[in-house]
């Protein structure tokens, strides 16, 4: 009795639910043998009911955790029964998940290799393929809870990120007061948003009180749709991002003006053009991160063209009034405003446009102080699993490793 329950204990089976009929080597493998006790046999897999069987069934083989260096498999007789509801099935059994060839223990471990390490990595420790280690954690994952993820969220952040080349991407919701990631579905668009918040249901959804997200037409227009009581809050990263890009645009076109001069045999304007593309990342940078080559670029910029130094100083005071706090930000949002459609700068005017029509979202981050910082950093570690995670050819294997790394839920190692 005592190696019975040693043998269960090692396999991370409860010794009370199991009987070890045998224990052989065979080859360089040990089988164990393996009977579900009375009160265990015949249940159906997803009611867990006991139903009447419908025949002997036949011999069965798991993959069990490895005694050392030797692999370890369970082997036992399993019956179908027939469940009135879901028909005639495989019976279920203590030691593993319906449909799996592997014991809970081994995916328990499996699960935690693919979240600290990579597949491939996984694959060699637990002598297995990658693919194996993918179906296992899609199992696991199915096992979570999705109602406690949802429970009780008020505050969240959306964004969408590409995970693979030619514009496939990932809709991503983060939990801002629990810090962890809820929701991640393959495709950013309204319907799979709109997704999110039938999940999330009626009740659900009248419970959110703000929503961050990164200015994208669809995403506002859903949010105001869904849940028009939400406090919509623009993404301060991306506003400031709208100046740069305006900027650089104004940059571009500075530069053509001068390749036309130079096209006409103007020699003074030779040079011109690598100062110009040299500058690009003196503009961009906050004017405290200069150093002395950037600071003579930008003086000599501002003699030579004041166009393009009149953009970046509206770059500039785009990003000190949308990262400043308080009314005196707010103030200081509507002069820029003003500013940029009396500069006659056209990416500048479109860009007060753009900002007069999210004024209410970018107020809202600015008294509220909430952003897509969380989002982003989310962002960055499904980048990085989707690097660890190359070879899943399947972008649910992706959702369901970030799920288990990024939600809250990281699995455990077996005891």
């Amino acid at each position: 009795m005592l190696s019975q329950r040693l043998l269960a204990r090692t396999l991370g089976v409860d010794a009370k639910s199991v009987r070890v009929e045998n224990v052989d080597l065979v080859d360089d493998f040990v089988e164990i043998q393996l009977r579900p006790r009375i009160q265990h046999r015949w249940q159906c897999p997803h009611c867990h009911l006991r139903r009447p069987g419908y025949d002997p069934g036949r011999e069965r083989r798991w993959r069990a955790l490895d005694f050392g260096r030797t692999k370890v498999f369970v082997i036992a007789r399993i019956p179908r029964v027939a469940c009135p509801e879901h028909g005639v099935v495989v019976a279920a059994v203590p030691w593993a998940r319906h449909g799996a060839r592997h014991t809970l223990a081994f995916e328990q471990l499996a699960a935690w290799c693919a979240v600290e390490m990579s597949a491939t990595a996984a694959g060699k420790l637990l002598r297995c393929t990658w693919r194996t280690v993918g179906q296992i954690i899609a199992r696991v994952v199915a096992d979570l809870d999705d109602g406690e993820l949802l429970e009780g969220v008020t505050r969240i952040g959306i964004d969408e990120i590409s995970y693979r080349r030619r514009y496939r991407f990932l809709l991503v919701v983060v939990d801002h007061d629990r810090r962890r990631l809820i929701h991640a579905v393959n495709g950013a668009n309204a319907s799979s948003l709109d997704g999110f918040f039938d999940l999330l249901g009626e009740e659900g959804t009248a419970a959110i009180t703000h929503v961050s997200a990164d200015g994208a037409p669809w995403i506002k227009q859903v949010v105001k749709r869904r849940c028009p009581q939400a406090t919509l809050c623009a993404d301060t990263f991306h506003v400031v991002k709208w100046g740069g890009d305006a900027l650089d645009q104004v940059r571009r076109d500075t530069w053509n003006e001068v390749r036309e001069i130079r096209r006409h045999g103007h020699q003074g304007a030779r040079g011109e053009g690598k100062v110009l593309n040299d500058s690009r990342w003196s503009l961009w940078k906050k004017p405290e991160d200069l150093n002395d080559a950037e600071r003579a670029r930008l003086d000599y910029i501002a003699v030579t063209h004041p166009r393009l130094h009149r953009a970046w100083a509206l770059k500039e005071g785009l990003r000190v009034a949308v990262t400043g706090s308080g009314p005196s930000a707010v103030a200081a949002l509507d002069r820029w405003v003003a500013w940029a459609q009396r500069s006659r700068i056209a990416p500048f005017v479109r860009l007060a446009k753009r900002i007069r029509e999210n004024r209410s979202a970018i107020i809202a981050t600015i008294e509220t102080g909430l952003n897509n910082a969380l989002v982003e950093s989310f962002n960055t570690k499904i980048r990085l699993i989707t690097r660890r995670a190359f070879g899943f050819h399947n972008v649910n294997a992706l959702i369901a490793l970030a799920r288990l790394a990024l939600s809250g839920q990281r699995p455990k190692l077996p005891t």
